[in-house]
């Protein structure tokens, strides 16, 4: 197959953690033939199709903390999306105005024939603090809101509390308030930006101690083991990027239940690739745009995530 990757710009790839480059190199081992472009790439004109310049690469098998030629790129050339076996969109939030933009390049794409993973229409429809509203069965008690008050009168009742932006990532912006309510005032505003922007409020969970665990849905499938981000020197964050430590453990039977509900909703929406944030039995998330995890599941515990993954996009591209 011909695949097209829409991605960050790949000499930025850190491909001793990447998924997106473990997805391209176990994609490239059964002899796909891989292209990638980023959304900036992306055109259409009247008359025309969709089409992106783009350059086709080839991994050269090098990886590492300090590897930077892991992929060798050729010339520059432009073709249209609907003449790839499938594209896999792996923009890495923030969700912004672009990001937007591009995803309805993309569904114009497939009208045009294109296959495109995951569906960009099913990115719009299911922003990732917010898809949790269909689940609410699996949530914690949660607050979504601009006002002040309604925050103030969830503390009063919860007591101790995590307060977050809606469009943040890797735990950015994320602020705990505990019983004693200090500095709420002052996050409030930070966060909602005195009632201009609406923010997540959720009961603080103790489990988080544990690890926010990170639980792959693969067309529709939960992968058997997920990985536990543990908070690490007096964090509330477990997030990678926020210094979490990652550990790869077996799903529990409520991870596994969460998943699969889930999965049969969402898989059957275009989204091919899930990253569920579970603390404790709560669902607190639903990651759909740039789902990572891949390599530190694997190498810790031998499950094969990338080739699930491409699994899975074989039989999807084959569907289509």
């Amino acid at each position: 197959m011909n695949l097209l990757f829409v991605a960050d710009a790949l000499d930025h790839f850190k491909t001793y953690k990447d998924t997106t480059f473990a997805m391209m190199r176990e994609a490239q081992r059964r002899g796909h033939v891989l292209f990638a472009c980023g959304p900036q790439d992306l055109h259409w004109r009247s008359g025309g199709s969709v089409q992106a310049r783009l350059r086709q690469v080839t991994l050269t098998g090098r990886s590492g903390k300090d590897v930077h030629d892991w992929f060798e790129a050729g010339p520059e050339l432009v073709r249209h999306l609907a003449s790839f076996d499938a594209v896999v969109m792996r923009k890495d939030p923030p969700f912004d105005s672009e990001y937007f933009y591009a995803t309805h390049l993309l569904e114009r794409a497939e009208a045009e024939g294109a296959r495109v993973f995951n569906s960009p229409r099913a990115l719009r429809d299911h922003p990732e603090k917010l898809a949790i509203l269909e689940f609410p069965q699996f949530t914690p008690p949660t607050l979504v809101t601009r006002a002040a008050a309604d925050v103030r009168e969830f503390h009063a009742e919860h007591r101790d509390i995590i307060l977050k932006p809606l469009d943040g990532m890797g735990g950015m912006g994320i602020f705990r308030v505990k019983d004693d309510g200090l500095n709420l005032g002052s996050i409030i505003e930070t966060l909602n930006r005195d009632g201009a922007q609406t923010i997540m409020v959720q009961r603080f969970l103790p489990a988080i101690e544990a690890g926010d665990k990170r639980v792959l849905v693969i067309g529709g499938e939960p992968v058997s083991h997920c990985l536990a981000r543990i908070p690490q020197g007096g964090e509330v964050r477990g997030n990678l990027a926020a210094g979490g430590k990652g550990v790869a453990q077996p799903i529990s039977a409520r991870d596994e239940e969460i998943a699969r509900t889930i999965g049969a909703v969402l898989a059957p929406r275009g989204l091919m690739l899930i990253g569920l944030d579970v603390i404790g039995d709560n669902l607190t998330e639903i990651n759909v745009t740039s789902p990572t995890g891949f390599q530190e599941i694997t190498n810790q515990t031998g499950v094969d995530v990338a080739a699930l993954f491409v699994d899975a996009l074989e039989t999807g591209a084959r569907r289509g």
